[in-house]
């Protein structure tokens, strides 16, 4: 076949397809060429330069920097969020909302679903999730404890029970506080068969979702009771500590920050969380970019949704981008 007669061919077989809106078969019956030629046609359309597919991004909508923070940070995935108000609780919706639409959209039949309790911004993804009946046999497991004081420990209960009634399964409860007085009330309340079969979970987690936090806690957190005094948290500090995983204290490196208060903690050691095959930070705002930084740059998590100006704080050459004003200027967990 001549050149002149391919690109011919070629062309035709292009419009077909998609001006015409021809199903491959039905160009392969019309033009009496086998299906795998057409096939063929379709695919030198392209190196030919005959056809050009384009993407047309949709306002709102950040392709560019999901793909620059999977690829800075090693991520499995990401989700960006465009927020237009710089408001705490704006922030917090509309990262949920987004969480929401991410876990309705990849959950699977079967799945154990770990979820950390003192998270604003979890309480809104629940908020915003619809039900999902394409799956069954969920287990919705309790990874940090979630028993404090009676008006804030409502928010526990209500993530595992909602999110177990909306993907059709099974709520895990951890009946314990997140942060007890002492190593030895720690060792004695593991010793509680219903605490000891819930952390009996964590190592079959295949989807984490949590919050990341400052070492300053949150409103949420500290109303629930589960938090460390301000000296024990200044020393946090005075060891490099920049946030936390479930009240597991990080350094800006993302190394872990060795204390006695890890022997305190109810809940998911960050080395259990490192081995979920999708761990999910959920968090946003200004105060916490080194907190997520960290987060990243430790591994402890392969998938980020955050909001847009987050991404691109997270993505500054410049570590310290993002962290001024710390102490005016709100965070979302």
């Amino acid at each position: 076949m001549a050149r002149i007669d391919e690109l011919r061919l070629i062309t035709r077989v292009a419009r077909l397809y998609y001006e015409a809106g021809l199903k491959q078969p039905e160009i392969a019956a019309r033009l009496r060429l086998s299906q795998p030629k057409v096939s063929r046609l379709l695919k030198q359309a392209l190196e030919e330069g005959i056809v050009r597919i384009t993407v047309r991004v949709p306002t709102g909508t950040h392709p560019d920097l999901e793909e620059r923070l999977q690829q800075r940070f090693g991520l499995h995935d990401a989700v960006v969020v465009d927020v237009s108000l710089d408001d705490d609780d704006q922030v917090a919706r509309e990262i949920g909302t987004a969480a929401a639409f991410y876990l309705e959209s990849t959950v699977r039949s079967g799945d154990v679903i770990g979820i950390s309790s003192w998270s604003a911004t979890l309480l809104a993804m629940v908020d915003a999730l619809h039900p999902v009946k394409t799956v069954s046999d969920t287990k919705i497991v309790q990874i940090l404890g979630g028993v404090g004081d009676p008006a804030a420990a409502g928010h526990a209960g209500h993530l595992i029970r909602r999110l177990a009634q909306l993907l059709n399964g099974q709520g895990e409860f951890l009946p314990a506080p997140g942060v007890v007085g002492s190593a030895d009330a720690r060792r004695v309340l593991l010793e509680d068969p219903f605490v000891r079969s819930a952390m009996a979970l964590f190592d079959h987690v295949t989807v984490a979702l949590v919050g990341i936090g400052t070492v300053q806690p949150s409103g949420l957190l500290a109303r629930s009771g589960n938090i460390f005094s301000p000296e024990e948290l200044a020393r946090v500090r005075e060891l490099g500590g920049v946030g936390d995983i479930s009240l597991r204290f990080i350094a800006a490196s993302g190394e872990p920050i060795s204390t006695p208060l890890d022997d305190r903690v109810i809940g998911i050691e960050l080395e259990q969380l490192k081995r979920v095959p999708r761990s999910i930070g959920v968090a946003g705002g200004r105060r916490k970019v080194a907190a997520i930084r960290a987060a990243l740059d430790g591994g402890w998590l392969n998938c980020l949704i955050t909001d847009r100006d987050t991404a691109d704080r997270l993505l500054d050459e410049d570590p310290e981008a993002g962290s001024a004003d710390q102490d005016s200027i709100g965070a979302v967990a």
